[in-house]
């Protein structure tokens, strides 16, 4: 009975030191967990369109789709030694998704720009789309991916309309994404938002971000990952190696210059 007594005593004070711990920083670090902790300076291929996807390239990290690409590509990149990243979206209502049913209306708000067939999901809503998108990372893990990038992950820097999406409102849809993610296994990817890179770093694996150069974003805005020796995947559009690839060396980004529509074409610093 006192090993019983012992061992409760033990049991409770790590709990207890574990919630002293979330409430401390906010968020759990994701160092502990047993899924994939990519390391900062990896190589990475982007490759969303033009299935099936390109193989060859020379590449350690691989960032595909989750619904296009099937287990098979996945293991072909396993066999080869990559990793692969399971791109979905986290933020917008795709038509031509398989499970595109499963969003009840009330979760969908006004056309994406650019994507004018896409409709921006009310975040708020989460336990609507909770079980939504842990269906879409079950996939994930399915298929054998070793983590996820879920897209648009700061519609509270976008025109959603009378959504009114918050940055309170998206830090908690964001922390419960890595929730669904860590708790299957897999690891993940904050997908821009840089202002809230210093509060979420922590609880992410890893960041995915366009265009912080040509936007003349703040890209040291990106650096708590890199301190925290977690890589920052980062594609360039028009810009030239040339224009930021200098600066990308001194921030410690893995960058790459793609095609906007994210075929198997990549040029590398």
């Amino acid at each position: 009975m006192a090993f019983a007594r012992t061992s409760l005593r033990t049991t409770v004070f790590a709990a207890v030191a574990t919630v002293v711990a979330v409430c401390s920083f906010g968020s759990a670090a994701a160092d502990p967990g047993p899924w994939w902790h990519p390391e900062k300076g990896l190589t990475w291929q982007w490759q969303l369109h033009n299935e099936p996807v390109d193989t060859s390239i020379n590449a350690q990290v691989y960032d595909i789709d989750l619904f296009e690409n099937p287990a098979a590509t996945v293991k072909t990149l396993h066999d080869q030694g990559r990793k692969v990243i399971c791109y979905m979206s986290g933020g917008s209502w795709e038509p031509y998704r398989p499970d595109a049913g499963d969003f009840p209306d009330s979760v969908k708000s006004g056309p994406v720009p650019e994507w004018d067939d896409e409709r921006w999901l009310d975040v708020k809503q989460i336990d609507v789309l909770k079980p939504l998108m842990a269906k879409r990372m079950d996939l994930c893990k399915q298929k054998g991916f070793d983590g996820v990038e879920p897209d648009w992950a700061d519609l509270h820097n976008q025109d959603t309309g009378d959504l009114k999406i918050t940055a309170a409102d998206q830090l908690a849809y964001n922390r419960m994404l890595a929730g669904l993610a860590h708790d299957r296994g897999l690891a993940i990817g904050l997908k821009n938002d840089l202002d809230q890179v210093s509060t979420l770093a922590g609880l992410f694996d890893f960041s995915v971000n366009e265009q912080c150069f040509e936007e003349r974003a703040t890209c040291d805005k990106l650096t708590p990952f890199i301190e925290a020796g977690k890589p920052v995947f980062h594609a360039e559009y028009k810009l030239k190696l040339t224009e930021f690839c200098a600066d990308s060396a001194r921030l410690g980004l893995s960058s790459i210059r793609k095609n906007r529509e994210l075929d198997a074409w990549r040029e590398t610093c």
